[in-house]
């Protein structure tokens, strides 16, 4: 039985043999770890385009991106004893910079209103009822989960800014870098296997292959294909530096 185990091991053996061997493994490695960096290099781009082409453009508009305002109203506690419970009936109205009304509710029993898909711009909502401090909180729609409206009694009005400071720019830079080393990392990786191919420096294959991996093409398909190059390259790694130009 130990002779049948090492003579499938010597075949074993003489097929990866044969296969390091064969210029078409090289060469085979080097389309694998090409084609997984060009999928790198799209999705690289596609970050590019569509972070910094559309929302630098200006997109948020009337025309863009929509969302949901959706909150509760409370009655003040007054003295530890009274209030703090939802208030049914208030009139939510929410206005737009030029004081048009893009949306209404009225509360329910619990206190909550729900005004659904409107513009993600910045925008007013106006709580009043009667006998009440009138509440105005200028906000941008989907960035809090709920608005919590606290009423007093009273006259007058409170204003409260839930607007907050914009990390839009941040997130377009963030956006922006990870696209660029995405997609520097793709062009690294071609080179890697156009390196291959070439069979010159298995360690400049192996390094600018590696490099590809961040490419991350299609989430793990580009690096699945990357790999794969990677390892017939390394199988076949006695045939660099023995190919002529």
């Amino acid at each position: 039985m130990s002779e049948d185990d090492e003579s499938r091991r010597t075949r074993f053996e003489w097929w990866l043999e044969d296969l390091s061997t064969d210029p078409a493994t090289r060469v085979a490695g080097a389309v694998l770890i090409i084609f997984g960096s060009i999928l790198g290099v799209l999705t690289g781009s596609l970050h590019i385009s569509a972070d910094i082409g559309e929302v630098l453009s200006g997109q948020l508009d009337d025309s863009g991106p929509k969302a949901d305002v959706n909150g509760a109203v409370f009655a003040a506690l007054i003295n530890n004893s009274s209030g703090a419970e939802g208030m049914e009936g208030v009139t939510v109205i929410l206005y737009d910079d030029d004081n048009l009304e893009i949306g209404r509710d009225i509360t329910d029993s619990g206190g909550r209103f729900f005004i659904l898909d409107v513009p993600r711009k910045s925008s007013i909502i106006v709580v009043e009822h009667p006998e009440y401090i009138t509440q105005r909180i200028l906000l941008i729609p989907g960035d809090h989960t709920q608005i919590i409206v606290t009423l007093t009694e009273g006259d007058g009005l409170q204003e409260t800014d839930m607007r907050g400071e914009s990390f839009l720019s941040e997130s377009v830079l963030i956006a922006s870098i990870i696209g660029a080393v995405t997609l520097f990392a793709g062009i690294a990786g071609i080179f890697g296997g156009i390196e291959a191919y070439n069979g010159k420096s298995h360690f400049r294959t192996q390094f600018l292959s590696y490099l590809g991996l961040w490419s991350q093409g299609l989430m793990f398909i580009g690096p699945l294909f990357i790999l794969m190059g990677m390892g017939l390259s390394y199988l076949s790694r006695k045939q660099f530096g023995l190919v002529e130009g």
